[in-house]
């Protein structure tokens, strides 16, 4: 985590909290020339646009005062969505038991992505299907929510 967000966290935290929700995860990126600051936030039943214009207002005037970001940059306050990335330990704990997509760096076996129920999280290992899969942590770069499309419709 860079500086950036490592300040950002500690004033949006308190301000997601305050609006009901959690803040899930901060990312400061450059994207085609232009700084851009996301905040992604959370709450048992969903995030409505009113959480999200809520958090900002309330987040703008306190990054004004803190001004971790020189220059401009765009603030982007949005849900975290249904397919999220898991990122931290407590990620992985509450969601053990429900459908995860995990992306690998290399493929094993011929693929890169293996779809299954998480069981497991160490730290150092991601498990699936009680223990059908395991992969070391150094062979992933990325775990997220999966939703089978096929159901919803």
């Amino acid at each position: 985590m860079s500086k950036v967000e490592r300040i950002v966290t500690a004033l949006a935290a308190p301000v997601a909290a305050a609006a009901g929700c959690e803040l899930w995860n901060v990312e400061f990126v450059r994207e085609g020339g232009r700084a851009v600051l996301r905040v992604y936030i959370d709450r048992e039943g969903g995030v409505s646009t009113q959480h999200c214009e809520a958090v900002s207002r309330a987040l703008d005037p306190l990054l004004d005062e803190a001004d971790p970001i020189p220059g401009a940059y765009t603030l982007e306050v949005s849900s975290t969505g249904l397919e999220r990335p898991l990122r931290r330990d407590s990620d992985f704990a509450r969601f053990i038991g429900h459908a995860v997509s995990v992306r690998l760096y290399a493929p094993r076996d011929g693929a890169r992505e293996f779809v299954g129920t998480l069981s497991g999280h160490d730290g150092q290992t991601v498990v699936l299907d009680d223990g059908a899969l395991v992969f070391d942590k150094k062979e992933v770069a990325l775990v997220r929510l999966h939703v089978d499309w096929t159901d919803a419709l």
